[in-house]
């Protein structure tokens, strides 16, 4: 995953929505994603490309251009200020056996996820409606930024921007959930631990997952890699989709390296605190404390067509050459979202 990958069609053995060739070149399909993650078969009728069925859809969501749910939805979610703190003084609020804290995640930290979001990062968000409206799917993204605030900001942007104000179960490497605050934060926020057994899980549930294959190298990787894709793993989150039939979506996110520019790294400070790695940003360790705030980098986080792991045979998931394939398939592709945006954005901060 070094260095400019070369971008290979997801074309081949699954077909990617508007990308996969039609067996009718006069019948134009509808551009929707089923609840399954694969594209509706129905003919399009509309200019912008949807069936009858989904066009309503789509104009109900026209009406709110960015997808972004209404106030009212919003304020719907939310409790008042005093219930709030009542039902936490008196130890009624639910709890699930993730240890997720559905009311302290909406009413508390989402709020505070957004002032990053909407404020500082002014995040642009694609694609959103991609993922599927209910029923499990798995968000594979790239990772970056020194301090993985991309995975807070992913979570947020489906949450706030999604139709259905879907929430994202990241999954977290060991470090994460050793840390003091990190960890238990990270739990009551909807996140879990990396392994096989809880994904497993939360699929059943109809959960949706998201998973950063790059892991450390990363969202440690130096300021002259930023952008380019380190290896994704053994591709265990393929194993997963195919096994359960669950969709997977690719996500890009431009903006993290900027947020936190790692210009180097102490790996002997790093070696004797147990850490992956020791950033040296423009602010850390410089100016201590403060040199963790990040900078207001301009973000864009684009959500692709989801892959549908349907049209696998039951044994796909122990062919290891298909997971290979596919986990480079999803890389490349990703890999060239995160050209296209960085494009679109323009300059990093302006």
């Amino acid at each position: 995953m070094m260095g400019e990958a070369e971008i290979i069609s997801l074309d081949g053995r699954a077909r990617i929505g508007s990308e996969a060739a039609e067996p009718d070149p006069g019948r134009r399909r509808c551009r929707a994603v089923t609840r399954s993650g694969t594209q509706c078969k129905n003919t399009a009728v509309t200019d912008g490309g949807y069936c009858r069925v989904h066009s309503s859809e789509e104009q109900a969501r026209a009406s709110h251009p960015s997808g972004r749910r209404t106030a009212a939805r919003r304020e719907h979610d939310r409790l008042s200020f005093e219930e709030f703190v009542r039902r936490r003084l008196a130890g009624d609020y639910p709890i699930d056996d993730f240890g997720y804290d559905e009311e302290l995640t909406r009413n508390v930290l989402m709020p505070l996820a957004g002032l990053l979001y909407d404020r500082f990062f002014r995040v642009r968000t694609l694609g959103v409606e991609r993922i599927p409206s209910e029923g499990p799917a798995v968000l594979v993204a790239n990772h970056s930024g020194t301090i993985p605030l991309d995975a807070v900001m992913m979570q947020y942007a489906v949450a706030a921007e999604h139709p259905d104000a879907r929430l994202v179960r990241s999954v977290g490497a060991d470090l994460v959930w050793s840390s003091p605050l990190i960890g238990p934060l990270a739990r009551k926020s909807g996140n879990v631990v990396a392994c096989d057994e809880d994904a497993y899980e939360l699929l059943r549930r109809g959960e949706l997952i998201g998973v950063f294959p790059e892991g450390y190298k990363g969202v440690g990787k130096g300021w002259s890699e930023r952008y380019k894709l380190q290896r994704f793993g053994r591709g265990g989150y393929i194993e997963i989709a195919l096994r359960t039939q669950t969709p997977i979506v690719p996500c890009a996110i431009v903006g993290a390296e900027e947020a936190y520019p790692m210009i180097g790294n102490l790996k002997t400070i790093a070696k004797a605190f147990g850490f992956p790695y020791f950033p040296i940003t423009p602010t850390f360790p410089l100016l201590g404390p403060l040199g963790l705030l990040p900078l207001p980098s301009r973000w864009i986080i684009e959500f692709g067509e989801p892959i549908p792991m349907t049209e696998y045979p039951e044994d796909a998931a122990d062919d290891a050459m298909l997971i290979f394939d596919l986990s480079d398939r999803i890389r490349d592709s990703i890999q060239q979202m995160l050209y296209e945006n960085l494009e679109k954005r323009g300059s990093a901060f302006f």
